[in-house]
């Protein structure tokens, strides 16, 4: 299999091929545990099981390490520990590696927090495995399950209510990685805290959308939370990590992993066209003199043809999951990244396989009334009642101004009395 781009890979395929499955075994791959591992809470991320326990199953992967160490593994099930196995010692350093997930949940592994750590002269595993959020933790924030007096993290609504107040360098990140991740027309700006209920001593963002009203941040719609989750994250990982550094005298991670499932959840049109390119240069401003590398799975032909312009091939790849008809196998291929020019053509691309953008009722009909059309051209007989019948059909399923009605009257036109154009 050829190597992932070092810039961005976008992973495309039908639903139940696998691509959810691809990112958590890159995860895996990265830091050694599955996220349902960390957090049973999850309801996805859970272990990869072989299909066949019959025959040996073996993952297979080469990390490219931080300092740039590039490092190849092979992790074996084990049948009676039920688990997959690899090589004793440390693991290669990866860097900072995030993975939002198309629920809501996040997973996060730092180096500064995270990475094995020296004692005497042996290694030992992390004393936390990594941080691993549902939804519900990602706003709210979770406690420290090894002592319950510590906060691992307290979540989006406290910190974002701490930065406004603070007013400093975070908060102003956070503003900017906000405006940078939604469209012009419905920018995302931070508004004054509120307390929404008298016995909630919570102090509530607000956001203060294209009709100028705040609004609380739980009550935003399913898309917006998706950008605010998805921004809240990028600012609390990265400055979690420059503090842990800090404090280790260490400088920042020089790469920096983030995997994304179904990167256009919940967002309108005019959000996807522009998500990909957002992200990239949010990510990309973070820190100088870090590389990021991106894993985004997608089922939107928008968000590909909104990519078009930015896509470099010298450091950027298409990935294609299909089932192949033959061997019915799941393959991952690199395909060729040709600019199409819309959403329309990238529908019927091999990312999508959609032989229309239309209904599947017009699609249907109009493969009959092309039938009928050859029919015609081949100087054979029309049933008149079967051409009536199909053009009622065409009539539901066409707009007034369909090119197709040209071709059509062109035939059938005589039948009413008309002239052919």
């Amino acid at each position: 299999m050829d190597s992932l781009a070092p810039r961005l890979n976008l992973i495309t395929g039908d639903n139940s091929l696998g691509k959810s499955f691809l990112l958590d075994v890159a995860w895996y791959c990265l830091t050694r545990r599955w996220p349902q591992e960390v957090n049973p809470g999850l309801t996805s991320g859970a272990m990869a099981l072989p299909r066949d326990r019959k025959q040996e199953a073996v993952l297979t992967f080469t990390v490219d390490g931080e300092q740039q160490q590039e490092r190849e593994y092979a992790c074996r099930f084990d049948l009676e520990e039920e688990d997959w196995v690899g090589p004793v010692g440390r693991p290669v350093n990866p860097g900072l590696v995030l993975y939002a997930m198309a629920d809501g949940s996040f997973a996060l592994w730092d180096p500064a927090r995270n990475a094995w750590k020296r004692k005497g002269n042996s290694d030992a595993p992390e004393k936390i495995k990594a941080y691993v959020f549902n939804n519900q933790q990602v706003w709210r924030g979770k406690i420290n399950a090894a002592d319950e007096r510590n906060w691992l993290c307290n979540g989006l609504i406290r910190d974002w209510a701490s930065w406004q107040r603070e007013n400093g360098e975070v908060f102003a990140q956070l503003e900017q990685v906000l405006k940078v991740l939604s469209p012009e027309s419905n920018i995302l700006k931070p508004g004054p805290l509120r307390r929404l209920r008298r016995d909630d001593a919570t102090d509530y963002p607000t956001i203060i959308g294209a009709d100028e009203i705040p609004v609380s941040v739980i009550h935003s719609s399913s898309g917006v939370r998706r950008i605010l989750a998805l921004s809240y994250l990028l600012v609390w990982a990265w400055q979690e990590h420059q503090r842990a550094s800090e404090l280790l005298a260490k400088p920042p991670s020089p790469q920096m992993i983030f995997l994304i499932d179904e990167v256009e959840a919940h967002l309108h049109p005019s959000w996807q066209r522009r998500v990909v390119k957002a992200l990239l240069q949010v990510v990309e401003g973070l820190h100088a003199q870090t590389a990021v590398q991106l894993l985004l799975v997608t089922h939107s032909p928008l968000v590909m043809a909104s990519v078009e312009p930015h896509f470099d091939p010298e450091q950027d790849r298409w990935w294609d999951l299909d089932l192949n008809p033959e061997t019915r196998q799941v393959e991952l291929t690199p395909q060729n990244f040709a600019r199409l020019g819309d959403a329309n053509s990238w529908l019927r691309s091999e990312a999508f396989d959609q032989h229309g953008t239309g209904s599947l009722e017009r699609e249907k009909t109009l493969r009959e009334a092309l039938r009928i059309i050859h029919q015609r051209e081949r100087g054979e007989a029309v049933d008149s009642q079967e051409l009536q019948r199909l053009e009622q059909e065409l009539q539901k399923v066409l707009g007034s101004t369909d090119p197709f009605w040209n071709r059509w009257r062109w035939h059938f036109a005589e039948r009413q009395g008309g002239r052919r154009p």
